[in-house]
């Protein structure tokens, strides 16, 4: 069964211009039945938002700064996902934000049971991250974006800047897990493998480090064996991995 998702965006720590891609993204876990971005609509650094609320059906929420230094939008947005939350209508949350202020958020919706996917920048601090099931750094998705061929050219170079080295601390995270999983041979399906990183580290993304898929990340660190079996059932192969003697 397909989730329910309430998208709840932060209009003064998402950049406007990887909006589709950030909704193409938020597809791939659910059906985005709510869509709603908070901030000061009268702030002329939210004009560049207008223009791609229609096309994506975006619903903005107004709300005003009523005290300086203090950041208004964080509780609308609280306050709305609680009213969300106890309305049922849902089965998970997305919540496009930079800011830690969501960390309590966060935990809050995954105690009522709630899937929580965060979406943010790699400046997001490590308590929102991991409060989070699974959280995507908006810098990976640029490279999908459909700008001028000048633009993609100047994207693409900033997201290769912006990839993650693969680590001896990576390959450990990625050997513990195995390990984790691994049957008396040592081998662990990589289906189960790429779940429990997910549980682990909810920033763990393949594209983090510049591969679209997990299987080319393994292989690509020349540490673990790949084998592909028939499946019973059907006739997909899957991939088992263990780690080289």
């Amino acid at each position: 069964m397909e989730l329910r998702l309430a998208v709840l965006i932060d209009g003064d720590n998402i950049p406007s211009a990887y909006v589709k891609e950030m909704m193409e993204e938020i597809a791939k876990y659910g059906n985005p039945t709510i869509k709603r971005i908070y901030g000061d609509w009268t702030n002329p650094k939210l004009t560049k938002w207008k223009s791609v609320l229609l096309e994506n059906a975006i619903t903005p929420i107004q709300q005003y700064g009523y005290t300086t230094g203090k950041n208004a939008t964080d509780s609308a947005m609280i306050i709305d996902a609680m009213d969300i939350l106890y309305s049922e209508k849902v089965d998970g949350f997305c919540l496009a934000s930079s800011d830690s202020d969501f960390t309590r958020l966060a935990t809050r919706l995954r105690e009522a049971g709630m899937s929580v996917f965060g979406i943010g920048e790699k400046k997001t601090p490590e308590p929102f991250i991991v409060a989070c099931d699974k959280f995507i750094y908006i810098e990976i998705l640029r490279s999908q974006s459909g700008e001028s061929d000048t633009e993609v050219t100047k994207t693409k170079a900033e997201t290769k800047d912006s990839f993650d080295k693969i680590t001896p601390k990576v390959i450990k995270l990625i050997s513990s897990t195995v390990n984790d999983l691994a049957d008396d041979d040592g081998w662990a399906f990589l289906g189960d493998v790429g779940n429990l990183l997910q549980k682990k580290q909810p920033n763990f993304d393949s594209r983090n480090f510049g591969f679209q898929k997990l299987t080319p990340l393994i292989k690509s660190t020349k540490k673990f064996e790949i084998e592909q079996r028939e499946s019973s059932k059907s006739r997909i192969k899957l991939i088992y991995i263990r780690e080289k003697n």
